[in-house]
């Protein structure tokens, strides 16, 4: 069976936690602040889950990542 490849631009965007899962950055911070809150710009700070329903799809772009 051939290696598989990892997708480059998913390595580049997410990193596994010790449990497996992986985390993300937030959306919604790069244009347009100045209408957005100083409240919600803040809490888009710092990385999130990747949610469970994605986690599949996480492990087949990701095949070789152990966890951390």
């Amino acid at each position: 069976m051939p290696k598989l490849k990892t997708h480059r631009g998913a390595a580049k965007r997410f990193r596994p936690t010790a449990r497996g899962k992986f985390r993300r950055a937030q959306s919604k911070l790069r244009h347009l602040l100045t209408g957005k809150p100083r409240k919600r710009k803040r809490k888009l700070r710092g990385t999130t889950l990747v949610s469970e329903a994605d986690s599949a799809q996480m492990k087949r772009l990701l095949p070789y990542w152990k966890k951390a």
